[in-house]
């Protein structure tokens, strides 16, 4: 005789066992401007922070659109190859999600050879921009650290 499990007798959200550690450490590598890739990393972030986790995001390449000033506003989904693009464009990286990872003391890093190569300059970054760091300083933060490239 076989036995079957129905969702009912198994519980919607699993059991971890202990409370969240608050030695933990993530850093997200944020590498992408539009939408679909930026709104993953901030919730990300956001519930990384909620749990008490240490989070640290490094915005690189494309993903300097989610910092700077001057794009921040115009983020768009992408729909090449989103076979799910039934969400209407809308929209921008709302700035309260930003300022929400601030809030609960995120770290938001910018790309020094990205920032180089863009020309810009502190004043085109969003406010709660900790700092523009290398790639070497990079990896000393995130030493120990849950690494996520989005």
């Amino acid at each position: 005789m076989t036995t079957t499990t129905t969702l009912q007798e198994q519980p919607l959200v699993p059991d971890f066992g202990e409370e969240a550690d608050t030695d933990r450490k993530l850093v997200i590598i944020c590498s992408k401007g539009n939408l679909d890739m930026a709104y993953p990393a901030l919730v990300m972030a956001n519930a990384a922070l909620g749990e008490g986790i240490e989070t640290h995001l490094f915005f690189t390449f494309w993903g300097f659109d989610v910092i700077n000033n001057a794009t921040m506003q115009d983020l768009k989904f992408t729909p090449v190859g989103n076979t799910a693009m039934h969400i209407q464009q809308a929209g921008a990286v709302r700035p309260e999600m930003l300022e929400q990872i601030v809030a609960m003391d995120g770290h938001l890093w910018a790309c020094k050879m990205s920032f180089d190569m863009q020309h810009l300059s502190e004043d085109d970054l969003y406010d709660g921009v900790d700092g523009v760091i290398s790639a070497a300083d990079f990896m000393d933060l995130s030493q120990d650290g849950q690494l996520l490239f989005i």
